[in-house]
């Protein structure tokens, strides 16, 4: 008898992208394809999983696109926003919700979370020096403000963070800086803000950090590294009409929560938001107030500072939630070398591509690449390989072989089996595949979790050339149906498996060998097939590809 385990609460937190550009496949292979992919397994696995993200509708990225393009900042939003969310769609994301930084929720929960601190006595103000545009008469937030890092010389840093070195930055810190609207040196002007005593969290963070188990070394070593070196005071609110405004009025006006803070407070609030659409309000607190609750953050490794430091102190500060489970933040993926970018136009947009690859080829070939444990580069051509010589020649060709042979020798039934040791041994070799690329994936290894089930692929292939049903059908159709039923078994069983990789084909199989597949997904394991149930008539499940460089249709 086996004992039934109470579901796991798990938390899929997912980085919330501008709404201030098109996504491109550095920021798919990044966070977002994984977090899906990881999302997927657990509620095939039969856990409760709350996967929440949302569009950063206050980003100053925003704000410097629309004046670049001289319309306001609501419109930059509404049209990236739109898009995001159709690349979600056509690439079948599972999110209980996608929403913005824009909602009343988000609002007040980031109000509410700025006084908590204020009361805890974490907020102080502070009187500073910003720069200032004399040009455009107007304070500069960090974004505005470009140079040369100090750390690493890179000439294109930002007024928040060094995209070379990944180093969080204040402005002031910038070498020969100078303001993006205008191109002139800014000056330092005297300026009143909330400063966050970040310095009161340096031990709490270290005896934290110290703990913990199975995070990949780039991100706890950084995160380590970052709290060693001295964590200071850091300004929580900026000169900017656009945001949320700073919930007490001693500041005057034209003040808000800094987007860095407030940003992140979203996976806290979209839970909230997803609870009172549902009409429960308090089911949030299941998966944040709960301490056998278990919460992933899906970011680039650019973001370590903000969620393996930054946000944990926040969550300590503010008391009574849950810190991060694991940070399994990606390396970056490259493209001819360079670091994909949205602003400087490195990297093909992922709407170009689902124009061009349909979208389970294109979710195999970024996971077959996601760089999780160092930079790796993808180039469209890798892409066209991955696509015909793995995912066509080795799963769509075999899926395809054993239903046009079922086909042509049981009239599309599927056949009775009379299993040997070796007829075992592969649907065994199916189950190891399962019960392997699932450890992987709950050590968010998703790379090596679906390599893994192509290595289940290449085994039932294996299989089918030692056992020749084509050959055995002119002597032993016994023989013949059995092979054909262990090959349609076990197929079935990987398309389980790649459920959380290839959504969409994997329902096609499933369902094609009479299989019910509920809404979220199959369960996780090998299905049962029933005798005589009626195959679907062959077709490829995945088109070749042609070189991408060339214009398609």
């Amino acid at each position: 008898m086996t004992t039934q385990h109470e579901p796991r609460k798990i938390l899929v937190a997912v980085a919330w992208p501008y709404a201030s550009g098109s996504r491109h496949l550095g920021h798919l292979a990044g966070a977002y394809l994984p977090a899906d992919v990881f999302a997927r397994y657990h509620r095939a696995a039969g856990n409760d999983v709350l996967m929440v993200s949302g569009s950063d509708v206050h980003g100053t990225p925003i704000t410097v696109r629309a004046e670049a393009e001289g319309v306001s900042p609501e419109e930059i939003v509404e049209r990236y926003h739109a898009e995001i969310l159709e690349n979600w769609k056509d690439l079948g994301f599972s999110w209980d919700l996608y929403t913005t930084t824009g909602t009343e929720t988000h609002k007040r929960v980031v109000q509410e979370f700025f006084l908590t601190l204020l009361d805890k006595g974490y907020l102080y103000k502070k009187t500073t020096e910003q720069f200032f545009d004399e040009e455009q008469q107007r304070f500069l937030p960090d974004r505005y403000v470009e140079g040369t890092c100090p750390h690493c010389g890179y000439e294109h840093a930002r007024g928040d963070q060094c995209d070379n070195c990944g180093r969080t930055l204040d402005a002031h810190e910038l070498i020969a800086p100078r303001s993006k609207l205008s191109g002139s040196r800014p000056v330092l002007r005297e300026t009143e803000h909330y400063y966050w005593k970040l310095s009161a969290f340096q031990e709490p963070l270290l005896e934290w950090l110290r703990t913990r188990e199975g995070w990949r070394p780039h991100v706890i070593n950084f995160a380590l590294g970052m709290v060693e070196e001295g964590l200071h005071d850091r300004a929580f609110t900026r000169d900017l009409d656009w945001g949320i405004p700073v919930p007490v009025d001693d500041l005057g006006p034209g003040k808000v929560i800094y987007v860095w803070w407030e940003a992140v407070m979203g996976y806290y609030s979209a839970p909230q938001e997803w609870a009172e659409r549902r009409g429960t309000p308090d089911a949030w607190k299941e998966w944040w107030m709960n301490p056998a609750a278990e919460s992933y953050y899906f970011v680039g490794k650019d973001n370590i500072p903000f969620h393996a430091v930054y946000w944990p102190a926040l969550l300590m500060g503010h008391g009574g939630l849950d810190l991060p489970t694991d940070v399994p933040a990606n390396q970056y993926l490259t493209f001819g070398g360079e670091k994909g970018s949205a602003s400087r136009g490195v990297g093909r947009s992922i709407s170009w591509y689902l124009e061009r690859v349909e979208p389970d080829a294109l979710r195999y070939a970024v996971a077959s690449v996601f760089p999780e444990t160092h930079d790796t580069d993808l180039s469209d051509a890798e892409i066209v390989r991955r696509v015909n010589e793995e995912l066509v020649a080795t799963w769509g060709n075999l899926v395809n072989r054993v239903v046009s042979m079922t086909h042509r020798y049981f009239g599309g039934a599927v056949p009775e089996a009379a299993t040997d040791d070796v007829d075992e041994a592969l649907l065994a070799e199916v189950d190891r595949t399962l019960v392997e690329a699932g450890e992987l994936i709950e050590a968010v290894k998703l790379r090596g979790a679906l390599q893994r089930l192509m290595v289940g692929a290449q085994a039932v292939n294996q299989y089918l050339n030692e056992r020749e049903p084509w050959r055995t059908a002119t002597s032993d159709m016994g023989r013949t149906g059995t092979t054909l039923a262990v090959a349609l078994g076990a197929i079935a069983g990987l398309a389980a498996g790649l459920a959380p990789y290839l959504p969409f084909t994997s329902r096609e199989v499933l369902e094609g060998m009479g299989l019910e597949v509920p809404p979220q997904g199959p369960r996780w394991g090998r299905p049962a097939l029933a005798v005589g149930a009626t195959v679907a008539e062959p077709k490829p499940l995945f088109s070749k590809l042609e070189a991408l460089e060339r214009e398609v249709g």
